[in-house]
């Protein structure tokens, strides 16, 4: 199932960027070649940007490519790595539920509302706003499964 849902986000991060790779030179072409800048490529890009953004933080969880910050020596890391890494998948795990699927759930649910609008595309911000949720899934089962992968069997 990891693999299938790989390639899906994969899939619409490649897709994303096109988008925005698109609106991206459209603005540009639009303001200095014909003189008149569009209005909505701005803010598409910046929703896909958003929306990369967030993504690519969940694909990168899953390859376990995140971020790391060596605080512990790394000669006490090795000796007791299973449990320093679920200790930290833990942690992403907790961020990941309470504040991107439950915060971003809270926001979405807020925005459908007080329908929020975008200036530009005049879509509903609770669209915008769900890729924090749906990113909040993805990255909390990307870290239940590593977990599940490194926790020896009873």
């Amino acid at each position: 199932m990891k693999k299938h849902i790989d390639t899906f986000v994969e899939k619409t991060l490649v897709f994303l960027l096109f988008i925005m790779l698109i609106s991206v030179v459209w603005q540009v072409f639009s303001r200095y070649i014909l003189k008149s800048p569009s209005t909505i490529t701005n803010e598409l890009s910046s929703f896909c940007l958003i929306w990369i953004g967030l993504l690519g933080m969940a694909y990168a969880t899953g390859q376990k490519l995140h971020l790391a910050i060596d605080l512990i020596p790394t000669l006490i890391v090795q000796r007791k790595k299973t449990l320093f890494d679920g200790i930290v998948y833990g942690l992403i795990f907790l961020f990941a539920f309470t504040v991107m699927i439950i915060g971003g759930l809270r926001l979405c649910i807020l925005s459908f509302q007080f329908e929020q609008h975008s200036a530009a595309l005049h879509i509903p911000m609770g669209i915008v706003y769900l890729i924090i949720p749906v990113s909040g899934v993805l990255i909390s089962y990307y870290c239940f499964q590593i977990y599940l992968k490194k926790t020896p069997a009873i």
